[in-house]
């Protein structure tokens, strides 16, 4: 079943009619609605009664950048694209040419398929097919969910190949708060140390306490202001059902959370500063991780899938009001 923007013919989907985003499909929940677009698994659009939750994107457009987009096998960056899993060399593909990096993992541009539906969850499911830089092979879900609590995804991999994997995943979805931009907002987030970088490539450095960069610190929060921020986050506090959850509130009291579980040890926070003054700062990247930047080389917190072995890792988004 897809909605009314697209049309089905006996042999599938009227290419003519298809928007560039792909599929749609829209589930809704007492007060909540939420789109998903086909192309990358991407949440396209949350709203809790008709407020923006994150920054959406027309349904014909190319998604830009990773917006709502799912990453896996790999979430952030593979430092030059070259790593050594097991004894064995390997180089993907550079899709962030600018920085000479392999950017957000292979399946975020593939057109993942409809595995089932109802009138409040949507899965949608694609192949990570073995290549040079991945010789392996994945089956991925992507559930998204409404309830009362928000929005829930939950992203499970199987190895389905006959050789242990590396993997890793994360959402990349840009929060709104509510009126005015990041500047505005307020944030909070209990991470108490985050992984530094080189200025020109972003490549990862060294974990430092948040203690050493004040400006890095939301553990209470605070209005982000002029901060520029794109770093990983760890050392996260947790409650007693070992969630953590980072809180953005605009001056006027509507907010959004994005809350996730312990499979999830890192953050990747971006103001989303750019060029084009139109796109800067509309909204804050929250981006939980099951590993930090460069996991493959390094192996921190990085799954290793063996063959048959399956991974999950969930995250909520919710509506916050004064």
């Amino acid at each position: 079943m897809t909605d009314a923007t697209t049309t089905q013919t006996a042999a599938g989907t009227d290419a003519s009619v298809l928007p560039l985003s792909g599929l749609q499909f829209t589930i809704e929940h007492d007060g909540y609605s939420a789109t998903i677009a086909s192309v990358g698994a991407s949440l396209r659009r949350l709203t809790w009664k008709g407020r923006d939750l994150v920054v959406p994107f027309a349904a014909d457009e190319v998604r830009p950048g990773y917006r709502g987009a799912v990453l896996a096998p790999w979430p952030n960056r593979v430092v030059d694209g070259s790593y050594t899993f097991d004894g064995v060399d390997y180089q993907l593909p550079l899709t962030e040419p600018s920085r000479a990096h392999a950017l957000h993992g292979l399946v975020c541009w593939a057109d993942w398929s409809l595995q089932a539906r109802s009138s409040d969850s949507v899965t949608l499911g694609t192949t990570i097919v073995p290549s040079d830089g991945y010789p392996h092979r994945i089956i991925l879900l992507a559930t998204y969910s409404l309830a009362d609590d928000g929005l829930t995804t939950t992203v499970t991999a199987e190895n389905v190949g006959a050789s242990t994997a590396p993997y890793g995943t994360g959402p990349h979805p840009y929060l709104v708060a509510g009126p005015g931009t990041v500047d505005d907002w307020t944030l909070e987030f209990p991470a108490a140390s985050y992984l530094t970088v080189t200025p020109d490539r972003l490549s990862p450095v060294a974990v430092a306490p948040v203690d050493s960069t004040p400006e890095f610190d939301f553990r209470t929060p605070r209005v982000i202001g002029d901060t520029f921020i794109d770093h990983a986050f760890t050392a996260i506090a947790r409650d007693t059902d070992a969630a953590a959850t980072v809180t953005l509130t605009s001056p006027v009291g509507t907010g959004v959370r994005l809350t996730f579980g312990p499979e999830l040890p890192w953050l990747q926070v971006h103001t989303a500063d750019r060029p084009a003054p139109e796109r800067s700062r509309i909204g804050l990247a929250v981006e939980p991780m099951t590993c930090p930047p460069d996991a493959f080389s390094t192996g921190e917190d990085l799954v290793r899938l063996a063959p048959g072995a399956t991974h999950s890792a969930a995250w909520t988004i919710a509506a916050t009001e004064a």
